[in-house]
């Protein structure tokens, strides 16, 4: 323990308070420290300009939710002998804290669009940061014992005995999800991801299996489900945050191109990124990527001699998004000659034309033929009976096992000119008839 409490200021926690030297430790590590500078909305800023926040802040935020579990349940469900009584054992308090801390320590640059296009892995990098020898993260873990790095890895992959510091981790609806959404609403200048977290603390209690509520919080429960299928929909699911993700993958696989084609002009040549290029990266070569490693790349890359890298670096780097239009099954079909198209009109369709999907499962109960099954919210009774929240709660029931989501064709912008401007010709024109005529989608719901 800390002889005196340290504390962090946070917009959405007011205080984030650090009682334990392992914490404080591990928060000064080169490894937390590096998540500094990694957005935790990837390129959502690019269409929510307040959205800096990054992946060091929402893990403290993180960190605070499970403190604020802990204290609630050794305050009023301390167990009497052990754990075995279903209650809470507060031993687990240090593994739960630390597990919470470093749940996200593995995002690499740009995150989920690096991790397509490399095929890396971020709760793998995640579980090799705290068990590698060579990282000081696992330094401080095994200066607490020397299995700990291990015991906080297993609470990461879901294989720790203890199911209650498990959900409190990762479940449908523990720390990390009510820490980001709070904080992405926060951050981005929304309602959409408001919930009463102080409500769903305090009804939160173990019991053996896990986490459950009681049955007096179950609309803040409620609330909360709403809160983060609607986050979903208006925030994580923006068509331009998408387009800019398609632009940003493009860009790297074009570099890839070039590179293992061993066309890369060397005045331009990527030295952090040839590991990755060359599918023989260590863990070091990863911890030395971030946003700003990227970015100043695709700077270089501007002046690249490739017209295709240095035009998706301008548009990148200038937020120049393309424009996209939703599709179904039934108009699938039209996206083959609508990419022909824009390779008519001087634009490689590989590089100028993607589609991208995005859908979300707001809530599902718990299914083992599932290759992902879900924690399934319980709600407990006062006889201490377990009632699943859909069984309960008709609004949670109306979207229990909905999909939500749409898939989207993506563009150049150009391919929208208007009749009499420079750019308009009878290809765009073929374009726009698919487009609109052809019911990929509502012209007044075209981004």
């Amino acid at each position: 323990m800390l002889p005196r409490e340290k504390v962090f200021r946070d917009p959405v926690h007011n205080y984030i308070h650090v009682q334990h030297q392992v914490i404080l430790d591990l928060i000064n590590t080169p490894e937390m420290q590096r998540l500094r500078r990694i957005h935790q909305l990837g390129v959502s800023n690019m269409v929510f300009q307040g959205a800096e926040h990054t992946r060091f802040t929402h893990s403290l935020g993180v960190y605070e939710v499970a403190r604020q579990i802990c204290d609630n349940f050794q305050r009023n469900y301390p167990t009497q002998n052990g754990g075995a009584d279903g209650l809470w054992n507060d031993d687990e308090r240090l593994v739960a804290l630390c597990a919470a801390l470093l749940h996200d320590i593995g995002h690499g640059a740009y995150s989920h669009t690096f991790e397509h296009i490399f095929g890396t892995d971020h709760e793998e990098i995640t579980r090799r940061i705290l068990t590698d020898p060579s990282t000081e993260v696992n330094k401080v873990l095994r200066g607490v014992s020397p299995d700990f790095p291990a015991k906080v890895a297993s609470v990461i992959d879901h294989s720790y005995p203890n199911p209650q510091v498990v959900q409190m981790i990762s479940s449908q609806i523990d720390a990390d999800r009510m820490d980001y959404l709070l904080r992405d609403a926060y951050n981005t200048g929304t309602n959409y991801g408001l919930f009463d977290l102080t409500r769903i603390l305090r009804v939160m209690r173990p019991y053996a299996g896990g986490i459950a509520f009681e049955p007096s919080g179950m609309h803040a429960v409620e609330d909360y489900i709403v809160s983060r299928f609607q986050m979903y929909q208006q925030i994580y699911f923006h068509p331009v945050s998408r387009s800019m993700e398609v632009i940003l993958t493009k860009l790297l696989e074009r570099a890839k191109e070039l590179f293992e084609a061993g066309d890369f002009d060397e005045r331009f040549n990527p030295r952090l990124l040839a590991p990755f290029f060359n599918k023989n990266f260590t863990l070091h070569d990863y911890l030395m990527l971030d946003d700003g490693v990227l970015n100043t790349y695709f700077h270089y890359w501007l002046d690249y001699p490739d017209p295709t890298l240095s035009d998706l670096a301008a548009r990148f780097l200038d937020r120049r998004p393309f424009k996209s239009a939703t599709f179904t099954t039934s108009s699938a079909n039209l996206l083959p000659a609508m990419a022909d198209l824009v390779a008519a009109a001087g634009f490689d369709r590989r590089y100028y034309t993607a589609t991208d999907s995005n859908f979300d499962l707001p809530y599902d109960q718990y299914d083992p033929t599932s290759a992902t099954p879900k924690t399934q919210i319980e709600i407990m009774q006062l006889d201490d009976t377990l009632e699943e929240l859909s069984t309960l709660s008709p609004l949670v029931g109306a979207i229990t096992g909905k999909v939500t989501g749409d898939e989207r064709f993506y563009f150049p912008k150009q391919m929208l000119a208007k009749p009499g401007t420079p750019g308009y010709t009878a290809t765009i024109a073929q374009f726009q008839r698919y487009l609109l005529n052809g019911e990929v989608i509502d012209p007044q719901l075209l981004q």
